[in-house]
């Protein structure tokens, strides 16, 4: 449906309602197709008039399972091209992973992505609503192309922290970390396994304002290893 409302704006989409089965008694709800024994049913130049656009991959010569416009039944082999024809086409089918890629090289994977930045190649279509012109080289008054760009900052950072958390929280790369704490054993304190410290001159007062929470989430990888926290920070 989300794809249909971009591909069919500024028309709203919505499903057929009883009182649109009403007025095309040849179509019967969970039965319709473009054929029927008297004739096309869908198209523009059909009994019906509805104007009937598919999908670009719907090509003549094959043969599809329709709906027969009668209740219960369908119809079998009918051919694009022969039985029915469309009005036009549209790219609106859900994509799902397996389907075969446009291009011919294989099967299609999905993946999960984050929007970081993006580009709006919004043409003329508001230019001209607003009247927005400018003088061009010769002086004359022409009307604008209009187009945007953006990089989401807050966005960027949610993409670190999805790519770089594990079990025990965030874990920020040095380059963009708020501060660098150091973990390392100590001996005879009240903690028996690994403190923080934020550098090797300030260990004792970087370890009392650390709690044992932060010393967790700052673990180590080893017995002494530096990790970016964001938890501990240097006074």
């Amino acid at each position: 449906m989300k794809r249909a409302e971009v591909a069919f704006a500024p028309a709203d989409v919505e499903p057929a309602t009883e009182a649109d089965f009403d007025r095309n008694a040849a179509l019967v709800k969970g039965y319709i197709g473009p054929w029927s024994p008297t004739g096309p049913v869908l198209g523009e130049e059909s009994a019906s008039g509805i104007r009937y656009l598919g999908d670009p991959r719907v090509v003549d010569g094959t043969s599809w399972i329709t709906g027969a416009n009668v209740s219960g039944k369908h119809v079998f082999g009918l051919l694009a091209g022969r039985d029915f024809t469309f009005d036009g086409t549209v790219e609106i089918a859900e994509v799902r992973a397996g389907d075969p890629a446009p291009d011919g090289s294989g099967p299609v994977e999905l993946a999960r992505g984050m929007e970081i930045g993006h580009v709006f190649q919004l043409g003329r279509k508001y230019a001209e609503a607003l009247d927005l012109k400018v003088l061009d080289e010769n002086g004359k008054l022409v009307t604008v192309t209009m187009g945007s760009y953006g990089i989401g900052v807050t966005r960027i950072l949610a993409a670190i922290a999805e790519a770089t958390a594990d079990e025990r929280g965030l874990l920020w790369p040095r380059g963009i970390a708020p501060s660098t704490c150091m973990s390392s054993p100590r001996a005879r304190t009240r903690w028996r396994s690994n403190s923080v410290r934020a550098s090797p001159a300030s260990s004792r007062r970087s370890a009392s304002r650390c709690s044992t929470t932060t010393a967790r989430r700052c673990r180590p990888a080893s017995s002494s290893a530096t990790r970016n926290c964001s938890a501990c920070r240097r006074s």
